[in-house]
C-alpha cells in the first residue's frame, strides 16, 4: 500500500508539472486621448484569465469612459458640457471619476505652490496648445488679460458631501483642462482592471505616462529609460529607472513647441504665475508615485516651477523626482533623496 500511494504521488506530481502553463507575455496597443497606448501583462497561469482580445475590449471601454468624462477635445464630453455652460454659482453634476481628478488636482495645486493649475486652459487654448488652434504668434497683453480674468483654482469649487458630486463655477468664464492629469488617471484606471483580473506582473503606457507591477517575462523588475533631450541630433537614454510598483510621468518643453517672430522657444506648459509659456533652462522632470495620475499631475506642476524650487519641493515632501537641466550645449541632471533611494532599490 505504501509503495502504490508514492507511486500515485508521482503520478500525480508529474501530472502537475506537465499542466503547469509556461509564463507568457501578453502585448498589445492602441489609440486613445490622442495618443496610443501600451499594454503588456504576464499570463502565468496562476488564474484563468480572459483572452487578451476580451482584456484588450474591456481596457478599450474604460478609456472610452475616461474621454467621456474628461476630454477638452470631445463636444459631449462631461467636462465640455461644465466648461461651455455659461451659468455661474449652480452645481453642475458630475461622475466620480472626474470628481476624483479633480480632486487631486487640487491637493497637487497646493503641494506645488499653486503651478499646477488646471483652470489655465483659457490661456493654454490662447497659446495655441489646446483644441481651439490658432496661429502660432504671442497674444496681445489685452487678450492675455481678458483670459486670466477667468483663470484660477479659487473660481470653481468642489463638492463631494451629497450622493453625486457636483462642481460650481463662481465665474462664468471658467475652462477646466485636466489634460495634465487625467492621462496618467488612464493608465491607473487600466492598472486597477487588469489587478482585478488577477494579473500581478504588468507595464502600462499612454503617451509616455507609466504604471508598473511586479516582474516581467525575466522576472525582472520593469525598467524605463529616461530619455535625454536633445533638442539638435534627437534623443539618448540618460537613465534606466525600475518601476517598483509605481506609476511614472515625465514633463518637458522639448516635444510641444513653437517659436514666436524672435526665434524664443515657446512651451505648451504655461505657468499660471506669468500668464504665458514657461522659461527656464529645465529640460525634463521625470517623477515616480504612487498613482500614475499623481506623477502626471506633479510633473506638471514641478516643471513650471523650474529646477530649484521643484527640487526643494521634492526634498520637503519626500517626492521622487529625476531632473534633466540644459547648460548651454550641454545637459546635467539631479534627483532628489527619494529618487535615489528607488533606484537603488534591488
Amino acid at each position: 500500500m505504501k509503495l502504490k500511494s508514492l507511486l500515485f504521488l508521482a503520478i500525480g506530481s508529474l501530472f502537475l508539472t506537465a499542466c503547469e502553463k509556461a509564463p507568457e507575455q501578453i502585448s498589445f496597443e492602441g489609440k486613445t486621448m490622442g495618443t496610443t497606448y501600451h499594454v503588456k501583462y504576464i499570463d502565468d497561469g496562476k488564474v484563468q484569465l480572459p483572452k487578451a482580445e476580451e482584456v484588450q475590449k474591456q481596457l478599450d471601454g474604460l478609456l472610452k469612459t475616461v474621454n467621456d468624462e474628461m476630454s477638452t477635445y470631445q463636444k459631449d464630453s462631461e467636462i465640455s458640457q461644465f466648461n461651455h455652460n455659461t451659468e455661474a454659482n449652480q452645481p453642475f453634476t458630475i461622475s466620480k471619476d472626474f470628481a476624483k481628478v479633480v480632486q487631486e488636482a487640487i491637493h497637487l495645486n497646493k503641494v506645488t505652490d499653486g503651478a499646477l493649475d488646471v483652470t489655465v486652459g483659457p490661456l493654454v487654448n490662447l497659446w495655441g496648445f489646446g483644441p481651439d488652434k490658432r496661429l502660432n504668434k504671442v497674444p496681445s497683453e489685452a487678450q492675455i488679460a481678458e483670459r486670466a480674468a477667468v483663470v484660477g483654482i479659487d473660481k470653481f469649487s468642489l463638492d463631494m458631501t451629497g450622493e453625486k458630486p457636483t462642481l460650481t463655477k463662481s465665474v462664468k468664464g471658467l475652462y477646466l483642462d485636466l489634460s495634465s492629469i487625467a492621462k496618467g488617471f488612464g493608465v491607473d484606471k487600466l492598472a486597477e482592471r487588469l489587478e482585478q483580473l488577477g494579473v500581478t506582473n504588468y507595464l502600462v503606457e499612454i503617451g509616455g505616462e507609466l504604471r508598473g507591477k511586479g516582474n516581467n517575462l525575466q522576472n525582472e523588475p520593469w525598467r524605463i529609460a529616461i530619455e535625454q533631450p536633445n533638442f539638435a541630433q534627437g534623443e539618448s537614454v540618460q537613465m534606466i529607472a525600475p518601476l517598483h510598483n509605481l506609476g511614472m510621468a515625465t514633463s518637458g518643453n522639448y516635444r510641444n513647441y513653437f517659436e514666436d517672430e524672435n526665434g524664443n522657444r515657446m512651451s505648451h506648459i504655461i505657468d499660471p504665475s506669468k500668464l504665458s509659456p514657461v522659461s527656464h533652462n529645465l529640460a525634463s522632470i521625470t517623477v515616480l508615485a504612487p498613482t500614475t495620475m499623481t506623477a502626471d499631475g506633479l510633473s506638471t506642476g514641478l516643471f513650471v516651477l523650474g529646477a530649484e524650487k521643484a527640487l526643494s519641493i521634492a526634498e520637503k515632501e519626500k517626492l521622487a523626482v529625476f531632473l534633466i537641466i540644459k547648460k548651454g550645449d550641454n545637459f546635467e541632471t539631479q534627483m532628489s533623496s527619494k529618487f535615489k533611494k528607488l533606484i537603488e532599490q534591488k
